[in-house]
């Protein structure tokens, strides 16, 4: 995971300046014509370049004299052959150090520097999600840029963009674009409390509610009513290499009533789950997000945690809940005194002794009120 995102910062941040923009498309495949050159090794490549330490690397790494992709070597560890010890895996990162400082002279492939709203969406509640979990700001932060990026760069007249490069903006929004942005932005608020991150989310499914709703057989069209005339307004829920829009739409419709207590979301998340109910008796298997967002809807466990951000109690609470492994939680972080939306569950509850509180409520069920960590990482299990 730190790997991978040390990449996307390392190598995929555009549009701005320095680190200030949004995250790029794709590499290229390719380089100097060729599949693959810019990433794969040669055996002997890695003897001159590791010396004694080449064999344990190859042995990690499956290098082999014949390779293992058209007569080279990509370095992969989906099979490891053995547990290594600390010892060799500090050997192996200073392996992969002196590999990366010899991969950084080659040709680069290409680069697809477009900033997609759709996928931005996806990365920024990933990087937002994965730097609570570990409790790396720094994640957090590169989130929030790119998220201001496409919420600042990538729309006009109140309307998203599905592209943007070199300054120019392409394509009205698809309903993936504002699927993946909302969440982005819900994943944000619960975060860092931004609350200008839930208004952009309640202002971005209005839009959605406008020009996309399907008004006689409910569900969203992928396009929008004013958009670039089609044939036909196709209206999907399956997932393929991203997830669908129509499900996403669910589970963002649903976290709104959660966070807010607002029915006409809820009302309106039932109304897309029927919608595409029919589908299930087809075919289940690209339906993984919509039954996610169904069991979300029936299942949640709303996390109310009264106190104030930035303070140690608070933090400790909120540690607890952002590394329980808990798919169907919702957050809502209140300051003494203030009120949770009519309806809610935990509505009346407070601090107990002047100390920060979490409850854990699954439908009108709440906990007993928490102020241990480990009390609250143990009721979310």
């Amino acid at each position: 995971l730190r790997e991978t995102i040390g990449w996307v910062l390392r190598e995929m941040i555009a549009g701005g300046e320095g680190d200030r923009g949004g995250f790029a498309a794709t590499l290229d495949a390719d380089s100097e014509g060729v599949e693959g050159k810019f990433y794969v090794w040669d055996a002997s490549e890695i003897a001159a370049a590791l010396g004694d330490d080449a064999a344990l690397f190859g042995e990690a790494y499956d290098v082999t004299l014949g390779g293992n992709w058209e007569g080279h070597t990509i370095l992969n560890r989906t099979t490891p052959p053995r547990d290594f010890t600390d010892a060799e895996e500090a050997r192996l990162a200073e392996c992969r150090e002196k590999l990366m400082a010899i991969r950084d002279g080659r040709i680069r492939p290409g680069w697809d520097d477009k900033v997609l709203a759709d996928w931005n969406g996806l990365m920024i509640a990933a990087m937002a999600g994965a730097g609570a979990t570990y409790r790396e700001q720094d994640w957090i932060d590169a989130a929030r840029r790119a998220y201001d990026f496409v919420a600042g760069t990538m729309q006009k007249d109140g309307r998203l963009f599905h592209a943007w490069r070199g300054g120019k903006l392409n394509h009205t929004a698809t309903l993936d674009d504002y699927a993946g942005m909302i969440r982005a932005a819900l994943a944000l608020y619960e975060i860092t409390g931004a609350a200008d991150c839930l208004a952009a989310a309640k202002g971005w499914v209005e839009i959605a509610d406008t020009h996309y709703w399907d008004t006689e057989s409910g569900g969203y069209y992928f396009t929008a009513d004013d958009a670039e005339a089609l044939i036909v307004r196709s209206k999907s829920v399956d997932d393929h290499a991203t997830p669908a829009g129509n499900a996403v739409m669910a589970q963002n419709l649903a976290r709104l009533f959660f966070l807010t207590g607002e029915t006409a979301y809820r009302e309106r998340a039932d109304v897309l789950v029927a919608a595409f109910s029919g589908d299930m008796d087809k075919n289940f298997f690209p339906l993984a997000t919509l039954m996610n967002a169904a069991e979300f809807l029936q299942v949640a466990q709303q996390v109310v945690i009264v106190g104030t951000r930035g303070e140690a109690e608070t933090d400790a609470l909120l540690a607890a809940v952002f590394t329980s492994d808990t798919p169907n939680r919702v957050l809502s972080v209140i300051a003494p005194g203030e009120a949770l939306p009519d309806g809610h569950p935990a509505t009346g509850k407070g601090q107990i002794g002047g100390a920060a509180t979490a409850y854990v409520c699954v439908g009108t069920v709440c906990s007993l009120p928490l102020t241990d960590a480990g009390a609250l990482a143990d009721a979310l299990i």
